[in-house]
């Protein structure tokens, strides 16, 4: 079977296991069928932007055509650093799109991917957050009002706890099973003043508390973790496949090195199963 169109990143379901799909335009190509089996995707050379669709020859921050890159709230610098969002500022530059995605409640969390590290989720992007990140425990720990808030308690917690992902690690399936529990307590300890400073200046039901959530936990569709992990690139290689061991994060696990779908969205590829 032969389908063709352009990536986005995977959708998934939190089943045991996680219940994968592969977008390519229209059609929704569920995985889980495939693990244990061939499976070869092949680029055509184009790149369409997933904001506005023109043609680009380079994609930037996975996806986007340069001037959406510039000027697309999504693609703004405190994404990836949301404790300088500049809302309150007035200076968003796109404001709907800020009410919608930064002014809404958000999840800090605890979570075991390579490792336990903590992060934050827009609330309506719990547990997908997690499958993306490929942890296999999950544990929220705070509920706060905006994004920005989020942003500053992650930076409180981060001075104790990491807060970025070993992917490398956690595509080798090498990280172990974690009292998350006892490890919330302990930070929370540690960061009480902090935290209760943050909440006395964001105003009144800013930061809640999580104590009563249950440990989520997610296992992933992976027959065999790789013991070397080789990157594969379709501006290196543009046909790439094998043996598809598993899925993780947003990685496909071949037999032959690991693909990060989401790095490619907006690349046009044939899918061959």
């Amino acid at each position: 079977m032969k389908i063709s169109g352009h990536l986005r990143k995977m959708t998934a379901e939190l089943t045991s296991p996680v219940a994968y799909y592969l977008p390519l335009d229209d059609e929704r190509v569920p995985l889980a069928s495939v693990i244990g089996k061939s499976l070869r995707l092949s680029y055509t050379g184009a790149i369409n932007c997933i904001a506005c669709g023109r043609k680009t020859n380079k994609s930037f921050s996975q996806g986007y055509c340069f001037p959406c890159m510039r000027s697309l709230a999504e693609c703004d610098s405190c994404i990836v650093r949301p404790e300088q969002c500049h809302f309150d500022k007035g200076t968003c530059r796109d404001e709907q799109w800020g009410l919608a995605h930064c002014m809404q409640d958000h999840i800090v969390y605890l979570a075991n991917s390579s490792g336990v590290k903590v992060g934050i989720t827009r609330h309506t992007q719990v547990p997908t957050r997690w499958i993306d990140q490929g942890a296999t425990q999950a544990l929220p720990i705070f509920r706060v009002k905006d994004r920005y808030t989020s942003g500053l308690l992650e930076v409180i917690l981060k001075n104790h706890v990491a807060d970025k992902t070993d992917w490398r690690k956690m595509l080798k399936g090498q990280n172990h099973t974690v009292d998350l529990v006892s490890k919330r307590d302990a930070l929370v300890t540690q960061c009480d003043q902090q935290i209760a400073a943050l909440a006395s200046r964001r105003g009144d039901g800013s930061v809640d508390f999580l104590s009563n959530e249950p440990v989520v936990m997610i296992d992933f569709p992976v027959n065999e973790y790789p013991l070397k992990i080789t990157s594969l690139n379709f501006d290196k290689q543009p046909d790439l496949g094998g043996v598809l061991l598993g899925i993780k994060g947003q990685y496909l696990i071949f037999d032959v090195g690991v693909l990060n779908i989401r790095k490619f969205a907006g690349y046009e590829v044939e899918l061959t199963l």
